[in-house]
């Protein structure tokens, strides 16, 4: 088994291994990964923070070792939580502009460094901080979700410049040092069931449902009545015990299935 790293600001990840291939999501920096098989040009990965596979152009790969892998899946990463994160190293005239959602790998917070593989990179803007209570945390996913507001639907995504609905809670929960899976499909597995929809509260995820009962979509409750959801763009519509209603075309556009609290 291999090992890598991300020290690009986003890698596609496809669904086979050409160019053609649908991308099914994104690697952000500083996010690492097990490679578990390889063609002349493709590599196909494990994302060590959601389980996630699929196959990267391996000419984007820093290769790492399983000693440094190991210490890497030791802590919850720190977390680069501004829209726009500058990152560069000190020995190097080139700056990287990063995501939300980047990974800074064995930071010191107060020489506002990390490193990445080898590399000593310094960071400018904020970064995720854990351990807030219940009520802080609630309010903080409402901030992070904002922050994608009016971002283009893209699916697979995980960044402002595109993003899919379980992308957006992912990385609304991960700015918020929670782990959540990577599709709506094996999000809905997670959490506590709520009855009714009145009893959501800011920063539990809704789950929709098609005519065949698979979930397809997953949205972030800001109250009990508005749902933060990617559809189009990241958008904010009425919700109610029958679904999502779209305030721009006056009609329902998906139907609900569960309400799950991931906060305890």
């Amino acid at each position: 088994m291999t090992y890598g790293i991300s020290d690009l600001s986003i890698i596609p990840v496809r669904k086979e291994p050409t160019e053609k291939s649908e991308m099914v999501s994104q690697i952000l920096f500083g996010e690492h990964f097990e490679i578990t098989e390889t063609t002349e040009k493709w590599s196909k990965i494990r994302l060590a923070f959601d389980q996630y596979e699929g196959w990267v152009d391996s000419k984007m790969i820093t290769n790492i070792d399983e000693e440094l892998f190991n210490k890497l899946n030791k802590d919850f990463p720190v977390v680069a939580n501004d829209t726009f994160n500058l990152v560069f190293q000190e020995a190097d005239y080139s700056n990287k502009l990063i995501v939300p959602g980047s990974s800074f790998p064995f930071c010191d917070l107060e020489k506002k460094t990390f490193f990445l593989a080898d590399k000593l990179y310094h960071y400018q803007g904020v970064v995720s901080s854990n351990g807030k209570k219940p009520e802080e945390l609630r309010n903080s996913l409402i901030e992070s979700a904002l922050k994608y507001f009016n971002a283009p639907y893209l699916w697979g995504g995980r960044t402002p410049y595109g993003i899919d609905c379980s992308g957006l809670s992912q990385i609304v929960y991960k700015l918020n040092g929670i782990c959540l899976p990577r599709d709506a499909s094996q999000q809905v597995k997670e959490g506590e069931v709520l009855t009714f929809v009145e009893e959501a509260l800011p920063g539990d995820l809704a789950f929709f449902d098609n005519e065949e009962g698979q979930i397809t979509h997953v949205g972030i409750i800001w109250d009990r009545h508005k749902i933060i959801h990617a559809s189009g763009k990241v958008r904010i519509d009425n919700v109610d015990h029958i679904g999502i209603f779209n305030v721009d075309t006056q009609q329902y556009s998906h139907k609900l299935r569960v309400i799950k609290r991931i906060i305890p």
